[in-house]
């Protein structure tokens, strides 16, 4: 597939400085791309590989126009790593264009009688759709996905590969020496441009329902709780784990492999690095991390040692100071 300088300017705006007629056949990042790939640089760090890149044309930010016109053909653009998500848009919905149409339901997918979709959805190979789901307009659900009975998937969704939406939560009342199931009434309740990832599991809730807001945006591999509630605009990356009743403010973001435990709240706009485990409640935006650094093994063992032994030099220390305070009384 290809396209010109002039038809990407044309179709995302930016300002051209270059040959319009100029031929793209792909993108690249600086180091790889060729003479008929176009690149982008968002990090002013990375101005040595703009110099040093081969490729046709560069997505560059005004201050680094300079630079950029010395090297060869640019588009100038307020926020260029914006611009390269819309041009893999752009770049997608051209390629598609040049495919063959897909059934809107592949044959292999099976939805029960009370399942709606809607007839601008597409449903992929190996698909379970179960009692009473909703499927939105413009939704897409790759191979494999499994929405339990009566969930709500909004519009213009991406599914990926392997999620299961609506499994059972992990409810279980103690019995004797054994465990007791708790029936998971509720459902799942998914707004409209939000994207999940492969192999993503979303639990039901155990009486209300678990709720994702529109334009959350979760990686593969993610396990969300019953009953937990993630705001708008909220992405997590790949691995992290949302215990049950949890709820995630709008506009957050969350580190892979982090975790937030059970019944907790997290504001709006809250940040938490990768591998943070969320032990209380989070009640103001800000970044927020809690990880013990890598280390080599020995020099570890001792940090950890003396971890443990904090609480004893927390007493000690309260125990001298009432020792100073007790002396320098007259």
């Amino acid at each position: 597939m290809q396209l010109t300088l002039g038809a990407i300017v044309e179709s995302l705006g930016g300002e051209l400085v270059g040959n319009p007629q100029q031929i793209i056949s792909g993108l690249a990042p600086l180091e790889t791309a060729t003479s008929s790939q176009l690149s982008f640089l968002s990090n002013p760090k990375y101005q040595a590989q703009l110099a040093a890149s081969q490729a046709a044309c560069v997505v560059i930010a005004p201050a680094t126009r300079g630079a950029a016109t010395l090297r060869g053909a640019c588009i100038v653009t307020d926020q260029p790593y914006l611009y390269y998500a819309r041009l893999t848009q752009l770049w997608q919905k051209h390629r598609r264009a040049h495919t063959p149409v897909e059934p809107a339901v592949h044959a292999s997918a099976v939805i029960h009688p009370t399942a709606v979709i809607h007839p601008g959805a597409r449903i992929g190979p190996l698909c379970v759709i179960e009692q009473g789901a909703r499927i939105g307009a413009d939704t897409v659900l790759k191979s494999r996905v499994t929405v339990g009975e009566d969930c709500v998937i909004g519009q213009r969704c991406i599914v990926h590969a392997g999620v299961v939406i609506g499994a059972d939560g992990f409810g279980f009342a103690p019995h004797g020496e054994g465990w007791e199931k708790i029936e998971q009434l509720g459902s799942v309740k998914i707004g409209d441009d939000v994207e999940i990832g492969a192999n993503t599991c979303i639990d039901r809730g155990a009486l209300d329902d678990t709720v994702i807001e529109d334009g959350v945006k979760l990686d593969n591999l993610i396990q969300i709780g019953h009953n937990v509630r993630v705001g708008k605009h909220t992405a997590m990356a790949g691995c992290v784990g949302v215990a049950g009743t949890a709820t995630i403010g709008a506009r957050c973001t969350i580190g892979g492999g982090a975790i937030v435990l059970g019944h907790l709240t997290v504001a709006d706009q809250v940040h938490i690095s990768a591998a943070t485990v969320v032990t209380r409640s989070i009640r103001k935006a800000g970044n927020y991390t809690g990880m013990f650094p890598i280390d080599d093994n020995a020099a570890w063992e001792k940090n950890a040692a003396s971890l443990k032994q904090l609480h004893s030099l927390r007493e000690r220390i309260r125990a001298l100071e009432q020792t100073i305070k007790t002396s320098d009384t007259p």
